[in-house]
């Protein structure tokens, strides 16, 4: 009588809620199955919210908004936040695989010692283009400045597309100066003639439809798509490109910390980043992770930066006060016919 008192009693209580860990990040930025082991390994439930660009994130963070344990920026935004004490510094302790980050990443980015953010995936902004339709590619942003019936695409991304056109001229994509960022405006209004708009995300289905045949996007994204179709191929511009590396960091009032301090370390395990590199099409820079991926993932052109490119690439920074002239030049690009 009392087991099955027992029994009833139980039955009647409600049943206890998982721990939620709340992820605010790109799109197509995880595995799924990932998320499924760990949501398994800790008994909890992981809810993703996505952004399209560092700067809607951050508008919204700014505002107030609340609910976040874990938020992925990319590292100049990550200085900006923490400058602001909109993250917190994160608990080395808890973080052992932090040693796998490759130190030369580390060398590029503002947070060298990891106090607020842990860097995830690094992506560059390169061109890609449908072969079936342009039958003389040249790896330079040059071919932007072609017309294509307007069936071409920019990223919506203002330091991106900004930085791609000064990179064009042969400037700095982290420039102060006014008469650079003028011409850099006025080369990217000249695109802008050519494309059929500003996006961040139908480009990759619009390209692989055939919808587009010129586009301007992210590396990882352009990955997926060369993957499953021939017709695609890679532009890495001989002038040089943007170098994203988008950081881990945990907001100001995250509910659960802790186990978004699990989530950094479980993503930062070398198994876990290599089958994570390998659907994302993103390099981790985890270099034992680098070690457990196929060759053939490191044969995808949207992966394989030649060692003559690679110093003319470019970390985005936080410009501070000087990213009103950014601004301003953006919203003359916008408002340009």
């Amino acid at each position: 009588m009392k087991r099955l008192l027992f029994l009833l009693l139980t039955l009647a209580l409600p049943l206890q809620a998982k721990d939620q860990l709340h992820l605010y990040t790109w799109a197509d930025y995880i595995k799924p199955e990932l998320v499924t082991r760990f949501e398994s390994q800790h008994n909890c439930k992981v809810v993703i919210d996505t952004f399209d660009s560092n700067e809607s994130m951050y508008a919204k963070v700014r505002a107030g908004a609340t609910g976040y344990d874990l938020i992925v920026p990319s590292s100049y935004m990550v200085k900006l936040m923490a400058g602001q004490g909109l993250i917190i510094a994160l608990d080395a302790a808890k973080l052992p695989n932090r040693e796998n980050i490759d130190p030369e990443v580390l060398g590029k980015i503002p947070d060298k010692k990891m106090e607020h953010a842990v860097p995830y995936a690094t992506s560059y902004g390169v061109l890609a283009y449908r072969k079936d339709k342009i039958k003389d590619p040249v790896a330079s942003w040059s071919m932007l400045g072609r017309s294509y019936h307007r069936k071409t695409c920019l990223l919506n991304d203002m330091r991106e597309t900004i930085g791609a056109a000064l990179k064009s001229l042969g400037h700095s994509l982290n420039t102060r100066d006014d008469k650079q960022l003028a011409a850099a405006r006025d080369v990217v209004i000249g695109w802008k003639k050519n494309i059929a708009k500003f996006d961040n995300e139908q480009y990759k289905s619009a390209i692989d439809a055939g919808e587009f045949v010129l586009v301007h996007g992210y590396s990882g994204d352009l990955f997926q798509v060369v993957k499953d179709n021939t017709e695609v191929g890679i532009l890495m511009p001989k002038e040089g490109m943007t170098m994203a590396c988008d950081e881990l960091v945990i907001p100001k009032g995250a509910a659960n910390p802790a186990l978004a301090h699990a989530w950094i370390n479980f993503i930062l395990d070398p198994a876990v980043a290599a089958e994570n590199m390998e659907f994302m099409g993103y390099i981790m820079p985890n270099l034992p992770g680098l070690k457990q991926v196929s060759p053939e993932f490191l044969k995808n052109p949207a992966v394989s930066i030649t060692a003559d490119l690679k110093p003319k690439c470019e970390v985005i920074e936080d410009l501070g006060d000087d990213l009103a002239k950014y601004t301003k030049v953006w919203d003359e690009v916008k408002a340009a016919k």
